[in-house]
């Protein structure tokens, strides 16, 4: 099938510290489909941006709805959206201030927020922004299997910090309809089985996914950065997903 103005748009959003470039080796394999594919770079992880360090989450979700509309998405045509980690919460303001605009959500080792939750209500007004930590403080966040000693340096070398109002900022969702729109759970560092068990048990980190109500998972075990650490494997999964129309 030839790719035109028409083709089912894709875009690929990436977590914190990410840009459009953590998308690169997906890309390889995505592109050779009849998919139009996009990876973005979400305001405040510019490394050009002087003022990216301001940035918030509302400018996060205007960015990707920007992004659906620039490249011709619609009601009519609606997109499907790939989010990576803490691409989470601008995707899920995205929902529920444009579900109209979303065909079908991909959360990669991801999924909702919860209303009214915040990354980090806690970090201080007085920190513009979060840098990368260790790799050995990383580790016990998310897990990073799969990741190679080369892929770990050039993840240092290219991280943007985050914003420090985008982690603080609490995510107010309003619109039910968010829950009605297709998804797909991408899971990864933690199966499929369990992620579902945790959100019938109302866990704050996965108590939206019991609301949705179309959803389909797809397992593929690795560490969090599966772009990096399976890219065929997961072009395939989101190729799977994009495809799906129920």
């Amino acid at each position: 099938m030839t790719i035109t103005a028409s083709s089912p748009l894709i875009i690929l959003v990436a977590g914190h510290w990410l840009g459009a470039w953590a998308w690169d080796e997906v890309l390889e394999h995505l592109t050779t489909d009849h998919f139009r594919v996009i990876a973005m770079t979400l305001p405040g992880l510019d490394v050009d941006d002087p003022g990216r360090a301001a940035k918030t989450l509302d400018d996060q979700a205007a960015a990707v709805v920007d992004v659906i509309t620039h490249h011709g998405a619609s009601g009519d045509q609606p997109a499907i959206l790939v989010a990576h980690s803490g691409a989470n919460a601008p995707v899920s303001l995205v929902l529920d201030r444009h579900p109209e605009l979303v065909h079908r959500v991909v959360w990669v080792d991801s999924g909702p927020v919860v209303a009214g939750s915040a990354f980090g209500p806690d970090i201080p007004e007085e920190l513009e922004e979060l840098p990368l930590p260790s790799l050995d403080v990383l580790a016990q966040q998310a897990s990073l299997e799969g990741l190679s000693a080369s892929v770990l340096e050039r993840f240092r070398a290219r991280a943007v910090p985050e914003p420090g109002p985008v982690l603080r900022q609490p995510v107010e969702l309003t619109n039910d309809a968010r829950r009605k729109v297709r998804t797909t759970l991408v899971c990864c560092s933690i199966p499929s089985a369990q992620v579902l068990e945790l959100a019938r048990a109302g866990h704050a980190m996965f108590a939206e996914v019991a609301n949705i109500e179309h959803l389909d998972v797809i397992d593929l075990p690795t560490g969090h950065w599966p772009m990096w650490s399976r890219p065929r494997d997961l072009a395939r999964a989101i190729q799977s997903a994009a495809s799906r129309n129920k």
